[in-house]
């Protein structure tokens, strides 16, 4: 039995057990909202979860907005070779993030939804892929570096495969050093 002291009357009484049920439950529901508001506010997570033997799918927990400085840095964390490149491809392919393959698909890179390997692309919109979240874009990106390009031993490598295979204007590599160039990416990277 349960007892609570009543001043009125200066003596104990019983504490009906289905009313003290009630406040417990009470105040363990009102614990629960809080915990799950400030879980849910708080975190910007990539949660991996496996799917196949060998394939992973990437969910962002919370959207963050693009800038350059956290493209940069996402760039740094995957060790994605040759950033700068992959950061000047952005620039041009989404006329410095202004385009709206990049603002209604979060599309970085112009890239095309990938048929022979895995993919973040959640379809195709616009005759490219569309993602959920532009860092979704920049995973894709480093998926398709990793199937493609990884065997390229030099930065004149990178560019060549990138002019025949990549983009179909023709003076795309004369376009992207100018790139380079102009916004001085590669000290952005050292």
């Amino acid at each position: 039995m349960i007892f609570k002291y009543d001043k009125e009357k200066l003596m104990y009484s019983e504490l009906c057990i289905k009313t003290w049920v009630l406040y417990l439950l009470s105040i363990l529901l009102l614990i629960a909202i809080i915990g799950f508001s400030i879980g849910r506010s708080t975190a910007k997570e990539v949660i991996i979860e496996n799917l196949q033997e060998g394939e992973t799918q990437v969910f962002i927990a919370e959207v963050d907005t693009f800038s350059q400085d956290r493209l940069v840095s996402m760039l740094n964390d995957l060790n994605v070779d040759y950033p700068h490149i992959v950061m000047a491809q952005s620039i041009l392919e989404t006329g410095h993030w202004k385009s709206d393959i990049f603002l209604e698909n979060h599309n970085l890179f112009g890239m095309k939804q990938a048929r022979r390997r895995i993919t973040t692309a959640g379809g195709t919109s616009r005759n490219h892929a569309y993602y959920n979240h532009w860092r979704e874009s920049v995973y894709d990106y480093a998926f398709y570096q990793c199937r493609y390009l990884s065997k390229l031993d030099s930065e004149d490598e990178y560019f060549e495969y990138l002019g025949a295979s990549y983009a179909e204007a023709t003076n795309y590599v004369k376009m992207l050093k100018q790139v380079i160039k102009k916004n001085d990416l590669e000290k952005l990277f050292k």
